[in-house]
């Protein structure tokens, strides 16, 4: 059911959008999952860090 769902809200998104708009939503949506991804990396290196000198 969930996949069906995510494929149907994908599907309205490439009706409703330009292609042009689409890829850059996309994008956009990378860009910010890269920049949360990266701080929850670096704040989970500096926890084991601060973790170990303890």
């Amino acid at each position: 059911m969930k996949k069906f769902t995510l494929l149907s809200l994908a599907v309205f998104a490439m009706m409703s959008l330009t292609s042009c708009e689409a890829i850059g939503t996309i994008f956009k949506a990378g860009m910010w999952w890269a920049f949360f991804l990266i701080a929850a990396v670096i704040g989970l290196i500096l926890w084991l860090f601060t973790r170990g000198k303890n």
